[in-house]
C-alpha cells in the first residue's frame, strides 16, 4: 500500500491549490448633535417692582443637511494575486523533492483582479426633528404670592386712575360752569364745545331761610 502511494506521488506533478477570499467594506459615519440651551423663562412684569415667573414650554424645530465626498474618487482597485506554490525546497525520507513551507516564487504576481471599493462619489443627508423643553418653577408658593401681589398692585393702579379721573372731571365741570356764569362758551358745533356739552347750570338752593310759625 505504501509503494502504491509513493508511485502516485512520483507520477503526478505537485500542485498548489489556494483559496483566497477577500472582503472589503468601506464607509463613513457622520455624527450630528443638537444642543438644547435652556432659555430664559417667561415672566410677567408689572412696573419696575413686580416680576412673576411662570412655566415655560419651548418647542424648537430644526433641520440640518450634510454633504460628503471622497477625493480621489476610486470606485475600484486592482488587487494582485501572488504565486504561493510550494513544490520545492525540501526532500522526504525517500529523497523525493517536496515543499518546504516557503513559496517557490515569492513576490511573483500571477494576475490582478478588480475589486470594488464601495466608495461613492458623494453622500448627502437631510435630517430634521423637534426639541422641546419644559421649565417649571419649583417654589410654587412664591409664584402664587407674586401673582397675588400683582393683583393688588393692579387694584392700586385702578384706584389711582379713578382718583385722577375724578379730579379731571371736577376741574372740567368747574371751569365750564364758571365760563357759563361769566357769559361765554365755546361755539356750538365746534370741537372744543364737546368738552362742556354735558355741563349745565342750575339754581343753587338757598339753605339759609327761616319760616315764621304763627301762634294760635
Amino acid at each position: 500500500m505504501k509503494r502504491i502511494f509513493l508511485l502516485l506521488l512520483l507520477c503526478n506533478p505537485a500542485y498548489s491549490n489556494t483559496i483566497n477570499t477577500t472582503s472589503n467594506s468601506t464607509g463613513s459615519v457622520v455624527n450630528q448633535a443638537v444642543q438644547v440651551v435652556p432659555a430664559r423663562q417667561f415672566q410677567y412684569q408689572l412696573g419696575n417692582t413686580i416680576a412673576c415667573q411662570s412655566a415655560t414650554l419651548a418647542i424648537s424645530p430644526f433641520i440640518s443637511s450634510t454633504y460628503g465626498f471622497g477625493s480621489p474618487y476610486e470606485p475600484t482597485y486592482q488587487k494582485p494575486v501572488y504565486d504561493v506554490s510550494d513544490n520545492f525546497g525540501a526532500t522526504d525520507a525517500d529523497g523525493n523533492t517536496i515543499g518546504d513551507g516557503i513559496p517557490d516564487n515569492p513576490g511573483r504576481v500571477l494576475y490582478t483582479e478588480q475589486v470594488r471599493t464601495g466608495m461613492r462619489a458623494s453622500n448627502t443627508s437631510l435630517n430634521g426633528g423637534i426639541t422641546a423643553t419644559w421649565s417649571i418653577p419649583l417654589d410654587r408658593s412664591q409664584v402664587r404670592l407674586c401673582r397675588k401681589s400683582m393683583a393688588k398692585q393692579v387694584e392700586l393702579y385702578e384706584a389711582s386712575l379713578a382718583s385722577k379721573r375724578l379730579n379731571y372731571e371736577m376741574s372740567r365741570a368747574k371751569t365750564c360752569a364758571d365760563n357759563l356764569k361769566n357769559g361765554f362758551r365755546f361755539k356750538l358745533g365746534s370741537e372744543m364745545a364737546k368738552i362742556c356739552s354735558d355741563i349745565e347750570l342750575i339754581t343753587v338752593p338757598n339753605m339759609e331761610h327761616t319760616h315764621t310759625i304763627p301762634k294760635k
